[in-house]
């Protein structure tokens, strides 16, 4: 059994790992567990998996009714969840974080029945910090995690990524006729997430015309909520063709190939992602994610002069200097892809599903 939800970052790691499990093991079954009204509902189906939905949310930071439901969600999701590992009777059971996550696992742990945490981030969740206290193991994306969680169950994996990206063959002459940007010309790549990201899409509109009169390209991924306001500001001052907006990037392989700079989230999955294709990249972490996470998780690359970091809040006035002076600067760029190389996890997937399956062979001897 798997639990994964509410965010991408999730969700993703979660079908990884299930694949790379079916893979090695043929005759495996497989069951989801998510929250109800989530996108795990509707990502977990289209992946391949069955997935049962839970009536359960976090607590918020403010007084809410859905906080005063919290204990009725919690109280009806534990009882169904009992009832759930009863008839599937699982040999293991893997979180990667998320509500539902956390009663599947607790469930899971009072039965003694194996259980693994997948731990993402520079500083874990609420829910992983929680379920630490009683799982059988726990895999980490960055060192010193012992500082949250027991240090006799961390296993340093790394963060599973998409596969197309792990086999990364294109080319940037290919890579940037796939888009229609010129090889020839510096291409900066603009990533807020799946989702975008408002401030980011501002800061870049901002300062389009003065990144176009240095001779850069822009591929700039918005999401839907910033994808015509974009696409207005790049016809207005982009008479040579040289911004590419796109709501969705769904060749992200091919978007990774053709770029010599990006501009991201710092998000586990992001981090993950330009680590695995050695890019460098000025990261703009989105301030609200829980206790500040991304910029812990962007600081740690910084420590090691493996990123550059730029505050949401400084972004408009800070990035256009900060793209323009690392594009001019290709020795600071190298050194910047040199040392992403102290957090490359190549084989994460591979190893989470070690740490799996050393798991049900212990249960079973």
């Amino acid at each position: 059994m798997l639990s994964g939800g509410g965010t991408g970052g999730h969700i993703f790691p979660a079908i990884a790992i299930a694949d790379a499990l079916k893979r090695r093991l043929p005759e495996a079954e497989f069951l989801f567990v998510g929250a109800s009204g989530r996108m795990e509902m509707e990502k977990v189906p289209n992946a391949g998996y069955p997935i049962i939905g839970l009536w359960i949310s976090g607590l918020q930071r403010k007084l809410t009714f859905s906080n005063l439901l919290f204990p009725l969600k919690l109280m009806i999701s534990t009882l169904k969840i009992g009832g759930i590992i009863k008839r599937f009777n699982p040999d293991v059971v893997i979180g990667t974080g998320g509500y539902a996550s956390g009663v599947l696992l607790r469930a899971a742990s009072k039965k003694n029945i194996p259980t693994l945490i997948l731990e993402q981030n520079s500083y874990p969740g609420l829910t992983n910090k929680i379920l630490s206290r009683t799982v059988d193991s726990i895999c980490v994306a960055y060192p010193d995690m012992e500082r949250y969680f027991p240090k006799n169950k961390i296993t340093i994996t790394g963060s599973p990524i998409r596969k197309e990206i792990m086999l990364l063959k294109a080319g940037r002459d290919e890579a940037c006729l796939h888009f229609g940007l010129k090889p020839e010309i510096p291409v900066v790549l603009i990533i807020g997430g799946s989702q975008g990201a408002q401030k980011i899409n501002m800061a870049i509109a901002h300062n389009l015309p003065l990144l176009l009169k240095n001779d850069i390209q822009i591929l700039w991924q918005t999401g839907k909520s910033g994808y015509k306001e974009a696409l207005d500001t790049a016809t207005d001052v982009d008479s040579q063709k040289r911004v590419v907006v796109k709501e969705f990037i769904k060749r992200m392989d091919l978007a990774y190939a053709s770029c010599d700079l990006i501009v991201s989230r710092a998000g586990a999955i992001a981090i993950a992602e330009i680590v695995a294709v050695k890019k460098p990249a000025i990261f703009i972490p989105l301030p609200s994610a829980a206790e500040d996470h991304q910029t812990r998780n962007a600081q740690t690359l910084v420590d090691q002069n493996a990123g550059i970091l730029v505050k949401e809040s400084a972004a408009k006035e800070l990035i256009a200097t900060e793209i323009i002076r690392l594009m001019k600067h290709v020795d600071e760029r190298m050194k910047m892809t040199k040392n992403l190389a102290h957090f490359d996890h190549t084989n994460a997937t591979q190893s989470i599903v070690d740490q799996v399956i050393s798991l049900i062979q212990k249960r079973e001897r």
